[in-house]
This record gives structure tokens, C-alpha cells and sequence, in this order.
């Protein structure tokens, strides 16, 4: 039986990856994704807050801003020819403590240079949107949302198998082996062979680079994030975030009413025991070990140490949890919540300790590693995959 040949092999149908393949399918070439779990968005993309997001805190002229807005359009466009659930009705981004109205300024001048629309409103105007706020002032971004970003891609797979395309579940993709005319890709299942290969592998994308010969120069991180239900169902209308401290990737704990009615408070940033550590019981002391003896984490640790034990805090007491949710809605109590679940988020961080801010793609000849695509890839997944298929293209 012969080897499958394809034009590209796309490692990981999480959202980025299923997106990558239809654009490149689209584009006429014969595409496969190779996917480690039995189901796709097993990972980052099933595992998250679910916000559309508009691009206000991005970078100007970054990635993530130029992507994330084109993707907030997108996004909603797809939901809605798809008949998928979501809903756009905004956020306030609120200004709790004296010391964050600058920040909070400084975001909306961000917000305007990405051409996102935000307004900036009084204590007394955001009550309006949200009676139960606490603020000193905030922002109002009109453009924000919520789906389902795990329907969104089984719908993306569905239209990839519909257009042509081969999707391969349950074979981890265990190395690339560059040929002068094409690469192999080794898979638990066996073999694939690829002109190109994208790697869209999330939470293993430094491990395949590093196991393929690649040098990716940074090392993921995982950070597991978890979320509590607030039980009482008026206190939230839509989605209030605190003004993120800038030194941070992180957002800070917010509230989000999804599309099923539920409202959700967090994530935090912990530490994940394994790269799969959506809780504490799950540890694989491999993974660990490495992650730990890892410079890179060692710098990032000593000058985060205070808010790495904060977070661990907060993880372990609902209490602690409600004391950070009570800054924005102070009639939130620790018996207001209960645990809704983790997400692991892939952080890329450089030797020297500092956070990758943006997304990265690194060319290894035929090979395209996709190194940090968190948060807010879900929201911009689309461009994302024009974009690599352009440079595919080129």
C-alpha cells in the first residue's frame, strides 16, 4: 500500500489548524490535517472564555491586533451563515483603583490606533450598562461577543471533509523528517508524506519543532486556567473586564455571559502540572520536571513570584476568587460560585524569561511551526489561516 501524498499536512485541528487547512484547500491544494485526540478543539479551543474578542488590547500594527480585528467580523459573519449560536452586545473593560485610569486611557487610545470602537464612559454611564458595577470609570468596546468557539470548529471541519479535504483523528504526529523534496510525517498510525507541513500542535507545538530538528527558541509554558459559575443569574449583563495590568499576557478575571445564559468568572493563571493539566490531580512528573528545570520559567518566576503564589491562592479558595470578583461586583460572595471548568493555555516564554506577546510563526524550510497562538487566536482563526496560507503561497 502506497505512502498518502499530500500538498500540505496541517498537524492539529484545533481552530487555527482547521482554519489553515480550508483556507489552503481553498487555494486548490490537497490538504490533511493529523489530529492527536479522537475529536477536534480538544485542546485551547474547547477549553475557553468563548469571548469574540474586538482587538483593544493588542499591540498596534501586531498580529494579534491586525488578525483579531479582522477575525471579530469574520467570526460573527461565519456564526451567522452557519446558524451557529452568538451574540455581540459588548463589554466594559472598568477602572476600579485610582492607579488604573491611566492604563485605562492608554487602552482606549490602543483601541482607536486598531480601529476599535470603544467609548469612554463615567462610573454613573457604565452602571447603566451594568447596574451591579463597581467602577471609577471604563471603557465601553460595542464590538465584543460570545459564540461557541468549539462549534465553530466542527463546523470548520465539516466544511474541510465537504470541500475535499482528508482529516485524520487519533494519530499523534510523533516527527517531521525533512527530504530534499518532500517531509515525512510520523504518525502513531503511520506514515504521511507532505510537500509542506504546517504545524498547528498547541500545547506540544516546542516539543514536534525540538523532536524535528527545529530550534523554536522558546519553550511552552502551560498555564492552566480555571473558571467558576457565578450562581446568581442578574448580577451580570453581558461581559465586565478589569483593566489588565500590561506587564501581563493575562486578562485578569472577568465575567461572561455565554451564549447558553450562564455567566462565567475567570480564568486564573496557574502553574499546569502536565501540559494536559486542566486540575490538580493530573501530573506527569516528565513534563514537569522539564518545565521546572526550564531558565526561562526560573526568570519569569522570581519576578512574578508574588502574583504566581497570589494565583495559586485563588485556585485553591473560592473565597480568594470572590474577594477578586467583588473589585468590579461587590455583591458577589464565595458561595455565589462554583467550579465551571479549566482551560490550559499555551504560553510560549524566551529563554530570558520574557512572555511571547504576540503570535509566532517560524519557517523551518518546508516546515511552518505555529510556536504561540493563544488567546485571541480562537476570535481571529480565520485570518490566521489566509495568513498562512499566503505565506505558503509565497
Amino acid at each position: 500500500m502506497s505512502t498518502p501524498r499530500f500538498d500540505v499536512v496541517v498537524v492539529g485541528a484545533g481552530i487555527v489548524g482547521l482554519a489553515t487547512a480550508r483556507a489552503l484547500l481553498a487555494a486548490g491544494r490537497t490538504v490533511a490535517v493529523v489530529e492527536a485526540e479522537p475529536t477536534v478543539a480538544a485542546h485551547q479551543t474547547g477549553h475557553n472564555s468563548n469571548v469574540i474578542h474586538s482587538g483593544l488590547y493588542y499591540r498596534p500594527g501586531s498580529y494579534k491586533a491586525r488578525l483579531a480585528v479582522a477575525g471579530r467580523d469574520e467570526t460573527v459573519a461565519f456564526c451567522r451563515t452557519h446558524d451557529l449560536p452568538h451574540r455581540v452586545a459588548g463589554k466594559l473593560v472598568v477602572a476600579t483603583e485610582a492607579e488604573e485610569l491611566p492604563r485605562l486611557a492608554e487602552l482606549a487610545r490602543r483601541g482607536m490606533a486598531n480601529g476599535v470602537e470603544c467609548h469612554e464612559l463615567s462610573a454613573a454611564e457604565a452602571r447603566r450598562y451594568e447596574p451591579n458595577v463597581r467602577a471609577l470609570a471604563a471603557l465601553r468596546v460595542p464590538g465584543t461577543g460570545v459564540c461557541d468557539f468549539r462549534l465553530v470548529a466542527v463546523r470548520l471541519a465539516e466544511l474541510f471533509e465537504e470541500g475535499g479535504g482528508t482529516l485524520l483523528l487519533a494519530r499523534r504526529v510523533t516527527r517531521l523528517v525533512r527530504r530534499r523534496a518532500d517531509v515525512v510525517v510520523r504518525t502513531r498510525g503511520g506514515e504521511l508524506l507532505a510537500k509542506r507541513v504546517v504545524a498547528c500542535a498547541g500545547l506540544r507545538c516546542d516539543e514536534l519543532a525540538r523532536g524535528s530538528g527545529a530550534d523554536p527558541g522558546v519553550r511552552i509554558v502551560p498555564f492552566r486556567g480555571e473558571y467558576a459559575e457565578l450562581l446568581v443569574d442578574d448580577l451580570v449583563r453581558e461581559l465586565i473586564y478589569p483593566v489588565p495590568d500590561p506587564g501581563l499576557p493575562f486578562l485578569g478575571v472577568h465575567a461572561t455571559r455565554g451564549v447558553d445564559g450562564h455567566v462565567h468568572v475567570g480564568p486564573n493563571a496557574v502553574l499546569a502540572l502536565a501540559r494536559e493539566g486542566y486540575r490538580w490531580g493530573v501530573v506527569r512528573p516528565g513534563e514537569l520536571a522539564a518545565t521546572l528545570a526550564y531558565p526561562g520559567l526560573h526568570r519569569l518566576a522570581r519576578r512574578h513570584w508574588r502574583l504566581g503564589v497570589d494565583e495559586v491562592r485563588g485556585s485553591l479558595s473560592r473565597q480568594v476568587m470572590a474577594e477578586r470578583v467583588r473589585r468590579m461586583l461587590p455583591d458577589v460572595r464565595a458561595e455565589d460560585l462554583e467550579p465551571a471548568g479549566a482551560g490550559v493555555r499555551a504560553q510560549a516564554v524566551r529563554p530570558d524569561g520574557t512572555l511571547v506577546d504576540d503570535f509566532l510563526f517560524v519557517p523551518d524550510g518546508p516546515v511552518l511551526h505555529v510556536l504561540n497562538a493563544p488567546s485571541p487566536a480562537a476570535t481571529a482563526a480565520l485570518p490566521i489561516g489566509r495568513e498562512i496560507a499566503a505565506r505558503l503561497a509565497g
